[in-house]
């Protein structure tokens, strides 16, 4: 379903698969990723959907977390695909107000670096940034 409000077109990718919901906005000046609720494998089908919406815009992406109460594997690697992807295009990808849950998670995992910089090369093989 897509919503115009104003110069944004809503996309809510988010199929009554659970508590977790991504919605995709798409703006004059960037693209935002809103994720809220529970991000888990429910989601897998919706998290593809958006990253094919957001890296086929070409434009800066802003990932707001904010909401996020849990994420697993599923939106980590979401995450961290849509990081990659991007920087591969030359797309700058940045993660707003990131929820303590998702901050944790990816310090845990060794990938928060990656959101530091938004336009620091995922280089293959290269560690975080300590």
């Amino acid at each position: 379903m897509r919503v115009n409000r104003g110069d944004e077109q809503v996309k809510d990718l988010n199929q009554l698969s659970g508590a977790g919901s991504i919605l995709v906005e798409e703006r004059t000046e960037a693209t935002v990723v809103k994720m809220s609720g529970e991000i888990d494998i429910s989601l897998r089908s919706q998290t593809g959907a958006a990253l094919r919406q957001v890296l086929d815009r070409s434009r800066p992406v802003v990932v707001d977390t904010s909401g996020v109460t849990f994420m697993d594997s599923t939106g980590a690697a979401f995450l961290a695909q849509l990081r990659m992807f991007g920087s591969e295009d030359g797309i700058c990808v940045s993660l707003a107000e990131p929820s303590a849950v998702v901050r944790n998670l990816l310090e845990m995992l060794g990938v928060d670096a990656m959101f530091r910089d938004p336009m620091r090369p995922a280089a293959a093989g290269a560690g975080p940034a300590v």
